[in-house]
């Protein structure tokens, strides 16, 4: 009996245990299933809300109306800005340096005058009060003792004298001088003859030089640097005293190259390195350009060309140091071939005499210059210019309407 009860207690204890064990599983999964329910909810929300803001992103930046790309567009206005006022300042430091290189090449030049006992050139003692005053070009007029004839041409066609000169100066920037240097015997009657001219019409520039035919190179190189020392210009023009030139249409072509810092203008060519001797136009130096029969490299036609402000300098500073060749274009082109120069070939610059400057005038395209290649300038200059004048000339209302 006794070991009948002790067996069904155990049996009811173990089904009383499953019960509760039942219970107990069923309970749990409630509660899981409850707390699932609330824990995934709260994410769902956070993602609807997100989804949200990043689709009030989306719209903000295609309407454009987001400040903080405004503020992106500002930024970069300002970094062009930035840039615009460096590019500034580097023009202006450039021009500063340049107007310091100049003050430097004349300080010198007077200084070399000086200790050589040399008289310093008028154009020298006057740059004090001309070197404030900006000008467009100084024209250089290339003359010979000899030239009277071809001096009083030039005057009496293109070249305005007197009170317009001055007023040339004054209203359009442009200074035109006949170039000259001294005879071998300094203070003969060849430079008094010169000096009286001077003070009848006031339009030659004095250079310490003495004068030669073989010596064109060195005279060109002495004018660019005594040019530049006297007057602040953006240009300097060299032409010949027996070609025509057509003033105002000359400042206009310049003007419009004037923002260019290293500019060699000019009708380029390349001729012949003539090695025999006795010829015209002989290069001592022809060696030097490769063998026989070899051509120049290019360079202007030596009747008109024009350097920018910043070439002149450059001679000007360096004109002991420069090679002198036989022919003076050819020298002033050589000095250029190693710098970052821009050479602007203007077949303007060397047009035929009449008819051939006169059909282009007709046409709208008026000169710069005319003169006769057979001659290396108008051929019989002193008697035939006025007529060039009057057939190729752009008017004297041209010359003072012009805007540079």
């Amino acid at each position: 009996m006794s070991w009948k009860l002790r067996a069904v207690e155990p049996a009811s204890r173990s089904a009383v245990s499953r019960r509760w064990t039942i219970l107990f599983c069923i309970g749990c999964f409630c509660a899981g299933m409850l707390f699932s329910d609330r824990m995934w909810s709260v994410p769902e929300i956070k993602d609807i809300s997100r989804a949200t803001r990043v689709e009030g992103e989306n719209l903000k930046l295609v309407s454009g109306c987001d400040p903080l790309v405004k503020d992106g567009e500002r930024e970069t206005n300002d970094v062009y800005g930035e840039v615009s006022k460096t590019h500034h300042a580097i023009q202006t430091l450039d021009k500063t340096i340049s107007n310091l290189e100049m003050e430097l090449a004349a300080a010198k030049a007077a200084q070399e005058s000086i200790l050589n006992g040399s008289p310093i050139a008028e154009d020298l003692k006057i740059s004090e009060s001309t070197k404030k005053r900006k000008y467009l070009m100084v024209v250089g007029i290339n003359t010979a003792f000899s030239s009277r004839k071809r001096r009083d041409s030039v005057r009496a066609t293109w070249m305005p004298q007197g009170d317009k000169r001055k007023k040339l100066e004054e209203e359009k920037g442009i200074v035109a001088r006949f170039v000259i240097g001294h005879s071998a015997t300094s203070g003969g009657i060849l430079d008094r003859a010169v000096e009286a001219e001077d003070k009848k019409h006031g339009d030659i520039m004095r250079l310490d030089h003495v004068e030669g035919y073989l010596e064109l190179s060195a005279k060109t190189k002495i004018f660019f640097a005594t040019a530049a020392a006297s007057w602040d210009a953006d240009f300097y023009v060299k032409v010949d005293d027996d070609v025509h030139v057509n003033i105002g249409t000359l400042g206009a072509t310049l003007a419009r190259h004037r923002l260019k810092p290293r500019v060699y203008i000019g009708c380029m060519k390349s001729g012949p390195v003539l090695a025999q001797k006795g010829v015209r136009y002989h290069e001592p130096e022809y060696w030097k350009f490769g063998e026989e029969g070899n051509k120049y490299f290019r360079h202007a036609t030596g009747q008109l060309y024009a350097i920018s402000r910043d070439l002149a300098t450059y001679i000007s500073t360096n004109q002991h140091v420069l090679h002198k060749y036989a022919n003076e274009d050819v020298s002033l082109g050589s000095w250029f071939l190693g710098l970052d120069v821009e050479h602007i070939d203007d077949r303007r610059l060397c047009c035929g005499t009449p008819p051939d400057c006169e059909w282009k005038a007709q046409a709208g395209n008026v000169c710069v210059a005319s003169f006769d290649w057979s001659c290396s300038g108008i051929c019989r200059s002193a008697e035939r210019i006025k007529e060039v004048h009057r057939r190729c000339g752009e008017g004297e209302n041209a010359l003072w309407s012009a805007v540079f």
